[in-house]
């Protein structure tokens, strides 16, 4: 009987038992599940952080390294060269892409691969420009070197020019003073007639019917033949010029009034040769005569008449 009851009060005790233990394992296992799921969305919440910390660095990186290509454009912008206009157009693009990763917010993995792909190809832009601009500042110096070595020839080429002209002028100058012809032994005398038409030097004005003015052209074996041209002027008292009262221009802003013309035919030896004054009356005084050869004076003469 008493051992009835034992085994009667055992089997509740058991299921007792039994439930707290089923009731304890539940209760760990679901404790580790909810561990488990925990420590899940904590990577999870990590990688996602870890994800996004990495994408906001890169896009940093690249916004950085846009911000030192620009300054680079503009320095190469600053060398004013002829490919400034297309430097130009690339650095704007770089400023372009700029405004746009500044304005995304969190890109994806696929847009940071875009805006590292533009920025290699805005690096490697500048790259080959930087490379033409040099090429052509090598093509300019080696052409600022070949104009200088041309100008230093031309500098040269032009002394030797000048030096040239001044010795043709100097011959010419020299030619033309050898060539000059010179006159001398110059004289006026005064000529009265007599009834026989015969003529005689006089010094009375009443009787003086004409003046005789004669002189010398030197022989210049250089000088050019042919005819040759002088003009004679008579001034009176009053320098009123006697005779034929003439101007000639010789084109130089010189002019002369003459009496009359002695023409030559010099052949490049020494000549004499003379003119005639006629008037109907001589005054008593002096008369000047002065020689000319073209609007150059060669010499002078005088004459009283009493």
């Amino acid at each position: 009987m008493k051992k009835q009851n034992n085994i009667k009060w055992f089997k509740p005790l058991f299921a007792l038992i039994f439930v707290l233990g089923v009731g304890a394992s539940v209760l760990v296992f679901s404790s580790e599940m909810n561990e488990n799921e925990n420590e899940t969305k904590k990577e999870s919440i990590a990688k996602e952080i870890s994800t996004e910390n990495k994408e906001t660095s890169d896009q940093k990186n690249i916004l950085d390294s846009l911000i030192t290509l620009k300054a680079a454009y503009d320095i190469a912008i600053q060398e004013k060269t002829a490919l400034s206009e297309q430097l130009e157009l690339e650095r704007k693009n770089v400023e372009n892409l700029m405004e746009i990763i500044q304005a995304s917010q969190n890109p994806s993995l696929a847009q940071l691969k875009v805006f590292r792909s533009q920025l290699s190809d805005s690096k490697l832009s500048l790259e080959n420009k930087m490379m033409e601009i040099k090429k052509l500042k090598s093509q300019n110096k080696n052409l600022l070197t070949e104009i200088e070595s041309q100008n230093v020839v031309m500098y040269k080429q032009k002394a030797e020019n000048d030096t040239l002209i001044l010795k043709q002028k100097k011959l010419e100058s020299t030619l033309k003073d050898a060539s000059k012809l010179y006159l001398s032994n110059f004289k006026t005398i005064a000529l009265r007639e007599k009834n026989s038409g015969a003529e005689l030097e006089t010094t009375k004005a009443k009787n003086t019917k004409k003046l005789k003015v004669s002189f010398t052209v030197n022989g210049n074996g250089v000088a050019k033949t042919g005819k040759r041209v002088f003009y004679v002027q008579v001034l009176d008292q009053k320098n009123t010029v006697l005779g034929d009262n003439k101007l000639i221009e010789f084109g130089n802003d010189k002019a002369l009034v003459y009496s009359f013309i002695v023409s030559t035919d010099f052949q490049g030896k020494s000549i004499n040769a003379y003119g005639i004054l006629n008037a109907d009356q001589f005054k008593k005084g002096t008369y000047f005569v002065n020689y000319f050869d073209k609007q150059e004076i060669m010499g002078s003469t005088s004459i009283t008449l009493e």
